[in-house]
């Protein structure tokens, strides 16, 4: 099969000939070698359509650079999680992309972080060393990233460092001029005139002049201020028979080899890497397992008084062993929610209303939803991780509508029921009359939700949906397992913690209890009248 790529970068090789582009510009040229099919864009000229294109002839994305690329279109690659992977170049997940700034740990303040869930999310993170490998991990605690171990350079270039080798050294050391802060040529400046060490500057020129000056120097004077991914100048002068002043912040030092070969059998051996880099970055892309793609599902979470909540929801589903495509947050008027600062969690569509809808409103919501499945949360819901792993197996063996926590009526009387899922521990698959907490459906069974309407819109949306289904779809109502000994399954796990306060609908000063639990009296009275058979056929 013909494979092919879409390789994204906010500049190329004839825009911005900087350390990224010249990489990524040997890349494509050795994957073009291996019969792989490149297709190029920069950053901020491709689009969702261009994706899908390409995407619908299974071609995988790989992204460079990409500060250009649009927050919506992160978001919507982030969500294909085995057709794309990250080249990372520098330290993207940080807002600064500097980790030194911080601490000497490198150890990027949890509010400096972004992008977080567009590297969880990739198939592969391809790190140029084995210390840039270990700074995204201490950042990111990623479990999908690949060290190189090794930058690319093409023939052409090594021929021009083994010519090189026989210069004689003029100058005793030298400093790049580069105007980058970050790559520190004050700093080694300072360094010289400190020290009283005599130095010449060497200027950006055409790659063959820049090593030819190295080449004729005895040191190379470097102090970066951010941790170097791999640091190519380092690896050249090593080539070309310098010494080095530098920091701690060049990832290829710490390599196995860095101390091992220098001068021609450092050349020889960068040149056998090129073949042993790109061959990694193939079969990582195309031999290695996929991990878990993610599912036809929408998620819409429901806020009323718990705003506090939704970071740890939105980090329980983002976190999903099937994630959704996308998360929608829908949010009832109260003043306990008045100020919150939605637009900071990390959902893709808000539903922001100057009235209180109550249960029913992120129901109608779902209506909108453009996926097969849909997944509603209530505000004190926090998944196990394979929560929606879990209901997509239930699905495979017996499709109905899922939940969090299942009622099983023994009579018309609500409270006389038995309870099922996160509160008791189901073992197996159990067939209840409702469930809350966490619904799990196809889209289309809402239309049984709004078959009739609700016999009242201040409660009972979870019987409704229940009983219409049943009545008018056949649709059964089920608690998938909920074993005792693995919490990942459950579809909340923090029931009890977050569910039973003051600002409960059942436990509140707004409604007393005994007018809700009246309420749901008759809302299971009123769909038994409809000729609703619950389990236990209660009449």
């Amino acid at each position: 099969m013909n494979k092919g790529l879409i390789f994204i970068s906010d500049f190329f090789i004839d825009q911005a000939p900087g350390g990224a582009e010249i990489y990524d510009d040997i890349l494509i040229r050795e994957l073009e070698k291996e019969k792989i099919k490149v297709v190029k864009f920069t950053s901020n000229t491709i689009t969702k359509r261009f994706l899908d294109f390409y995407l619908n002839y299974n071609f995988h994305i790989l992204i460079s650079n990409f500060a250009n690329l649009k927050p919506e279109l992160i978001k919507y690659i982030q969500v294909h999680r085995n057709r794309y992977s990250i080249l990372e170049h520098d330290h993207k997940y940080d807002k600064n992309r500097n980790p030194a700034i911080y601490n000497r740990e490198l150890l990027v303040p949890t509010k400096q972080i972004i992008n977080k869930y567009f590297y969880q999310n990739a198939k592969n993170i391809f790190c140029q060393s084995i210390r840039h490998e270990e700074i995204i991990n201490k950042n990111l605690s990623l479990s999908n990233t690949t060290n190189l171990g090794c930058s690319l350079w093409d023939k052409e270039q090594l021929d021009i460092i083994r010519h090189s080798l026989t210069n004689e050294k003029k100058n005793k050391n030298i400093i790049i001029k580069d105007l980058n802060p970050i790559k520190g040529y004050k700093q080694a400046v300072k360094y010289c005139k400190d020290k009283n060490i005599e130095y010449s500057i060497l200027e950006k020129t055409n790659y063959k002049t820049f090593i030819k000056e190295i080449s004729q120097s005895e040191k190379l004077i470097f102090f970066p201020l951010s941790p170097e991914s791999f640091s190519r100048v380092v690896v050249e002068a090593r080539m070309l028979n310098c010494s080095l002043a530098t920091n701690n912040l060049n990832g290829c030092t710490y390599e196995e080899w860095f101390k091992k070969y220098k001068g021609i059998e450092l050349v020889n051996f960068v040149d056998r890497s090129r073949v042993a880099v790109v061959k990694k970055i193939i079969d990582s892309i195309y031999n290695k397992k996929d991990i878990n793609y993610y599912h036809d599902l929408t998620v819409i979470l429901n806020c009323y008084r718990r705003p506090y909540n939704l970071k740890m929801q939105v980090e329980a589903i983002r976190q999903q062993s099937c994630p959704p495509q996308q998360i929608w947050l829908w949010i009832n008027d109260h003043e306990d929610n008045h100020g919150f600062d939605f637009d900071s969690l990390d959902v893709d569509k808000i539903f922001l209303n100057n009235y209180n809808w109550k249960f029913y409103g992120r129901f109608a919501a779902a209506l909108l939803a453009d996926t097969e499945y849909v997944a509603v949360y209530d505000d004190d819901t926090i998944p196990g991780s394979d929560w929606h792993k879990n209901c997509f197996e239930t699905m495979e063996r017996e499709e109905g509508i899922l939940g969090a926590a299942g009622m099983t009526f023994k009579s018309d009387i609500y409270i006389n029921h038995d309870r099922c899922g996160w509160p008791t521990k189901n073992d197996k698959l159990t067939e209840v009359d409702a469930v809350g907490h966490a619904w799990f459906f196809k889209r289309e069974w809402l239309s049984f939700l709004w078959k009739e309407k609700p016999f009242m819109w201040e409660n009972g949306e979870d019987i409704q949906f229940s009983s219409m289904a049943k009545i008018y779809g056949g649709i059964k109502t089920f608690c998938p397992p909920h074993p005792q000994g693995d919490q990942s399954m459950h579809g909340s796990i923090l029931g009890n913690e977050l569910g039973i306060d003051s600002k409960a609908t059942s436990n509140n000063n707004e409604v007393t209890h005994q007018q809700f639990f009246s309420e749901r009296d008759l809302c299971v009275q009123n769909a038994l009248k409809m000729g609703w058979v619950t389990v236990n056929e209660v009449t």
